[in-house]
């Protein structure tokens, strides 16, 4: 007795509306075809979280110490997130000291020009965060959150002179705690300088 081959169940495909996947063999293996989407980051060591969350938390603290007796107070928020990203994750290019100081002094900057064109103001506020990634992209600084140091300037108006200031020297601290906290939790920082 011989037996029969099964019959084909696949639909017959023409070949002049066949695309090339459905007619040409695999030579792709499954795996290379969906990509592995990335996960969470790993969870840090116990000595780095407390390291870079101790030393955030005074940084920020001398910085409204600063900022109440300046009475510049408002800086506070772009700062904190400037530490967040040098004590978080100190290899992203938006956490090197180019960016952070670049970042932050060019965007307050563009705050001020923003300000001179248009006067204090939410539009004017607005145009001025929208350049202000512009001019950080363009000097290769990008620290998106400077941003709001521009928007910062031209809601607020402040003091020139007194406002650059301090944000150079409150950038310059958090560069500093950056490497500290970098030597005590036995990480790197910064990848680089200019």
């Amino acid at each position: 007795m011989t037996t029969a081959p099964a019959p084909d169940t696949t639909l017959p495909t023409d070949p002049a509306t066949a695309t090339t996947a459905e007619t040409a063999p695999s030579t792709v293996p499954a795996a290379a075809v969906a990509p592995r989407r990335p996960g969470p980051p790993p969870r840090p060591r116990p000595r780095v979280l407390l390291v870079s969350t101790a030393g955030s938390v005074a940084a920020l603290l001398l910085l409204v110490a600063v900022g109440t007796v300046l009475d510049q107070p408002l800086l506070i928020p772009p700062l904190a997130a400037s530490m967040a990203l040098v004590a978080g994750a100190p290899d992203l290019p938006l956490s090197q000291p180019r960016s952070v100081v670049g970042g932050q002094l060019l965007s307050a900057l563009t705050g001020f020009v923003v300000l001179t064109v248009a006067g204090p103001g939410l539009w004017g506020a607005a145009v001025a965060g929208g350049l202000a990634l512009g001019v950080m992209t363009l000097a290769r600084t990008p620290h998106s959150p400077a941003a709001a140091t521009a928007v910062i300037v031209a809601v607020t108006s402040p003091p020139f002179w007194l406002f650059l200031g301090l944000l150079a020297l409150a950038c310059l601290l958090l560069v500093a705690v950056g490497l500290g906290v970098a030597r005590v939790s036995g990480r790197t920082y910064p990848v680089y300088w200019f």
